[in-house]
């Protein structure tokens, strides 16, 4: 049973994939038809101090067992708009850049870092079966779909040099402090 599902996943994350792919070519084609230059800019999960699991790690929503973990990607915000910038003026005709920093870590792990950082309860661990049953089909669906996320181009051809190149140096300093206001994120 558990391959059969594990196959499904897989499928559905192979359908996902094709349709950003799709779009990515209609915008090249559209670009090319119209003498547009594009970059397009492939974005993950973007942190801040106002844009951080909080609430989700107090509702104690769970998170994946190691066994069926998986890769998340990240970028601060001021990261990103750094990256648009640069896309602006460095970026390549119809150049794809992955738009991430230079962690790489499972879920479970960027979820227990934040919990660490804020002395919160870390997120209770469930196996795939359960988490099906457990978390929101919308933060299913961003589990089902995560990878692992290479950086090179956007800082060779970009030219970017990230501010934040592990979420460790936000965490120390935002936690120290009392962070009032979290933008909304899915936490079911």
């Amino acid at each position: 049973m558990r391959a059969c599902r594990r196959h499904g996943r897989v499928a559905r994350i192979r359908r996902a994939h094709r349709r950003r792919v799709a779009a990515e070519d209609r915008l090249r084609h559209f670009a090319a038809r119209n003498g547009v230059a594009l970059s397009i800019l492939r974005v993950p999960g973007i942190y801040a101090p106002t844009r951080l699991p909080l609430e989700r790690l107090r509702h104690g929503t769970p998170a994946l067992a190691p066994d069926d973990d998986v890769y998340t990607n990240h970028i601060h915000a001021d990261d990103l708009a750094r990256a648009v910038v640069a896309a602006l003026f460095h970026g390549r005709p119809n150049r794809a850049y992955n738009v991430s920093d230079d962690s790489e870590m499972k879920m479970g792990a960027w979820f227990d870092l934040v919990a660490d950082a804020f002395h919160l309860p870390r997120p209770p661990r469930i196996a795939w079966d359960a988490a099906e049953r457990a978390i929101a089909p919308a933060l299913l669906s961003f589990m089902r779909e995560s990878r692992r996320l290479v950086n090179d181009r956007l800082k060779r051809e970009l030219r970017l040099s990230l501010a934040h190149p592990t979420p460790h140096a936000m965490l120390a300093q935002a936690a120290p402090r009392a962070l009032t206001r979290q933008l909304a994120l899915p936490i079911g």
